[in-house]
């Protein structure tokens, strides 16, 4: 089996490492081995493609950068494990939608190691947990699904594939300042709450959860 190269980069600048992806992206052929890059960033609200202006309510001076992945707003900070899987679809036999729920597959996976049940939401790619019964195993109910009720988003996807091959990808907060997230709507959806694994009672560290998530990623994009 051929898994993807786990690189850890530590904290790194975002525009820097957007560029860094898409020269990779761009250089790569067919036998350039998948790489998956696990990294934290300083505080940044990100765009994407279909962003609007109106879901940032009030930056407080935190930096707004524009961005080519899919996807509204959202907030990188220190405390957020933030992987960037640059995998080559075609090479792999699998289109976007599966890729994306391989993505959340290793977040859900990530999070039942440490107890949490998470949830996806139909149309609404990410990962989220019930606030008042994080540990709990029952499906989410219709209402839940429609409105995000007593739901808390705790991993936000944002992908970018050219040629068949992806970068950007999936950042899952672990032990963060949440704050910055009330000066937006995350994921362009206004009221959403947002929450870490601190948050919700589990105690670990960055590099503790940076080395799961990127085992469950390199799991899920072997060949």
């Amino acid at each position: 089996m051929n898994a993807p190269l786990v690189k850890r980069l530590g904290r790194v600048d975002y525009a820097a490492t957007v560029e860094a992806m898409r020269a990779f992206t761009e250089a790569r052929d067919e036998h350039t081995p998948d790489e998956i890059w696990l990294c934290e960033h300083a505080p940044v609200y990100t765009q994407g493609v279909a962003g609007k202006a109106e879901h940032v309510l009030d930056a407080h001076g935190i930096p707004v950068v524009q961005t080519n992945r899919g996807g509204q707003v959202t907030y990188h900070g220190p405390g957020q494990v933030v992987a960037y899987p640059l995998i080559d679809l075609r090479r792999l036999g699998i289109f976007v939608k599966e890729y994306v729920f391989r993505l959340e597959n290793a977040v859900l996976r990530t999070l039942e190691r440490h107890g949490v049940t998470g949830h996806r939401v139909r149309g609404a790619p990410g990962i989220y947990v019930r606030l008042a019964d994080p540990f709990g195993h029952a499906r989410l109910s219709e209402d839940e699904q429609r409105s995000f009720a007593g739901l808390g988003k705790i991993a936000a996807l944002g992908v970018k594939v050219s040629q068949h091959r992806t970068y950007h990808g999936v950042a899952l907060n672990v032990a963060m300042d949440l704050s910055p997230f009330d000066g937006i709507n995350p994921c362009g959806y206004a009221g959403l709450a947002t929450v870490d694994l601190a948050k919700i009672g589990v105690s670990t560290d960055w590099d503790s959860a940076a080395r799961m998530l990127g085992d469950h990623l390199a799991a899920q994009f072997a060949r």
